[in-house]
């Protein structure tokens, strides 16, 4: 069996490593590593919560420890997509470096310019970043590329999203072409694959796993309900998360909820805070401090349900997570993959179940499809599903109501009410009536058929109502 000995790291690295409590190498680190040493670029992909941070931290840190850094001129650059990710990064370099003297920097949103800018000015070995914090610093002429030896994207498909290509591709050309790149992912679609080319010169390619599978250690689940009326869904829709909750009992001892929207983050938060839950919202709109706050109060347990977005699917080591609960079906599906990594870790059991609805069904399929598995179907915990052939009826049941209870206002109209020789109508009684001529007129323009000759009123159909005729005939006879 390999150990972290036979990987050629420095004894002050393997030192650390030790300390840490780890003695073996998970596959995506027996894989990556020595590639990595060598000076080859690297493309690693490997399930969430397989190591893949330190395949990367630990042979920077022994290249590293060879030379010295510039001012404004960093070594090394590592790229992460959020900023709780960047911070567990620096986390581990840290933890691993600790015997070793180098300097770091964390470039991330929310954070006072001003402090980034003392760091940076006294010249680091290790900069980790975020893509736009990067750029704002270059752009202000506090940072310089040039000197760049290593460099790392983390969580690779999320950052060559084509949201980020652009960013990510200018950060690239400020880079020294000698550079050394490493890109590391739990999934990694061909036509992002493809993109990777562009960076990356004759890498290793490291796969430990099929790509966008999820580890053995994890039992899925899936709860397809279907409310009882569309005014009700969302209300309904927490009723189940709450009851699944409740009927996983004492197994269940903190979880991650994920929501797809940042306003349905907060809802389903207070509403279990409501309920006597333990819960905190996490998403992009919160503060730097109160996101570091929030997470901080999970890892410690003080707090036991973290509600969030997909800010915190990515990459984040959060450990002992006994069960991820999708509140939402993601609307891609490698982002399920990402989601339930985070129970599961590093061989430990973990549950997973989500929620999906009818309109679900297709981004269900896509999922299914991706990790080549079919999703267990568990029972409604509160039930009352409606027959799937039922639900036309009820999606239109609303709608046919309210057409019956305006007609049922119009026919009900008493003679009593009107003035005399004013014809009734549904409209606003603000609006100032039509004459006799313009209603026949407008009635004969729509090919109304009329009920005699021109004295007749024109355009009411065979079924206008006996009253509404006897005002008619009477403000005629007048």
């Amino acid at each position: 069996m390999t150990k972290f000995s036979d990987l050629s790291l420095s004894p002050k690295v393997l030192k650390a490593v030790e300390e840490a409590g780890y003695e073996t190498p998970t596959p995506i680190q027996e894989g990556a590593i020595p590639p990595a040493l060598e000076g080859k670029d690297v493309l690693g992909i490997a399930q969430t919560g397989t190591g893949k941070t330190a395949s990367f931290t630990l042979p920077m840190i022994t290249r590293l420890a060879r030379g010295r850094a510039r001012a404004r001129m960093p070594r090394s650059l590592v790229l992460c997509p959020t900023r709780e990710l960047a911070a567990q990064v620096a986390e581990n370099f840290d933890t691993y470096s600790k015997y070793v003297k180098l300097t770091k920097a964390l470039l991330i949103g929310g954070v006072s310019f001003k402090e980034q800018d003392v760091l940076i000015d006294k010249g680091v070995d290790v900069l980790i970043a975020t893509p736009g914090r990067l750029l704002d610093h270059f752009e202000r002429g506090k940072l310089l590329l040039t000197g760049i030896e290593v460099m790392v994207v983390d969580e690779a498909d999320r950052m060559l999203d084509m949201g980020f290509i652009p960013d990510i591709e200018r950060i690239f050309s400020l880079t020294p072409f000698t550079r050394q790149t490493l890109f590391f992912s739990a999934t990694m679609a061909p036509e992002i694959e493809r993109i990777t080319n562009t960076f990356l010169s004759a890498p290793a390619r490291i796969e430990v796993a099929r790509q966008a599978t999820a580890s053995e250690t994890i039992a899925q689940a899936v709860v397809q309900f279907r409310p009882s009326r569309r005014d009700r869904a969302a209300k309904e829709k927490r009723d189940v998360l709450r009851a699944i909750i409740d009927g996983e009992g004492e197994a269940c001892t903190n979880a991650i909820i994920f929501c797809n929207r940042k306003t349905d983050v907060d809802i389903v938060a207070k509403s279990l805070q409501k309920h006597g839950y333990n819960a905190a919202p996490i998403h992009g709109d919160l503060d730097q401090s109160q996101r570091t706050r929030t997470l901080d109060g999970f890892r410690d347990g003080s707090i036991r349900f973290l509600v969030a977005s997909d800010v915190a699917a990515r990459g984040l080591d959060i450990p002992l997570v006994s069960h991820v609960f999708n509140y939402d079906v993601p609307s891609h599906s490698e982002d399920y993959v990402h989601r339930i990594g985070r129970t599961g870790r590093a061989g430990r059991e973990g549950k997973a179940v989500m929620i999906a609805v009818p309109a679900d069904e297709k981004n269900l399929d896509a999922i299914e499809k991706l990790i080549a598995k079919s999703i267990p179907r568990a029972d409604n915990p509160i039930g009352g599903a409606a027959p799937a052939e039922e639900a036309p009826e009820t999606a239109d049941a609303p709608k046919r109501s309210r057409s019956r209870s305006r007609k049922t206002r119009d026919e009900t109209v008493s003679e009593d009410t009107l003035e005399p020789g004013e014809a009734p109508s549904a409209n606003d009684d603000s609006r100032p009536a039509r004459s006799d001529e313009a209603r026949s007129s407008r009635g004969r323009g729509r090919g109304g058929r009329g009920r005699g000759g021109d004295d007749k009123v024109v355009g009411m159909g065979d079924h206008m109502p006996s009253f509404i005729e006897k005002s008619f005939e009477e403000r005629l006879a007048s």
